[in-house]
């Protein structure tokens, strides 16, 4: 598939409901930059000062916390952020809601 056909697809989730929606040609960002704005999505959406500081303290440390782990899932470039509030980011075909690896499946 042409990368021109292709999109980022960014959605933020607050339970079922949807907070956030958005679409960015896949030329526009890199994987990298993708998993930074679901982060600060994240944080900006539901996270308290201390808890962002948190998530960027040494692992293993007393302040740590994994509140802005970004999670990838399979290799169809499909990436979450956060539980409460939640964004996900995954690569569409221009104008569809699914993602690049459901089309493949079927």
């Amino acid at each position: 598939m042409a990368e021109a056909e292709m999109e980022w697809r960014i959605v933020g989730y607050d339970g079922t409901t949807v907070i956030y929606e958005t679409r960015v040609d896949v030329g526009q960002l890199t994987q990298s930059q993708v998993k930074a704005l679901l982060m600060a999505l994240t944080a900006k959406a539901g996270l308290t000062f201390d808890e962002i500081l948190g998530a960027y303290a040494k692992r293993r440390t007393k302040i740590a916390n994994n509140l802005l782990q970004v999670q990838r899932n399979g290799p169809h470039s499909i990436f979450t952020c956060g539980v409460g509030p939640q964004f996900i980011a995954s690569i569409v075909l221009r104008g569809s809601r699914k993602s690049i690896r459901n089309k493949l499946l079927g």
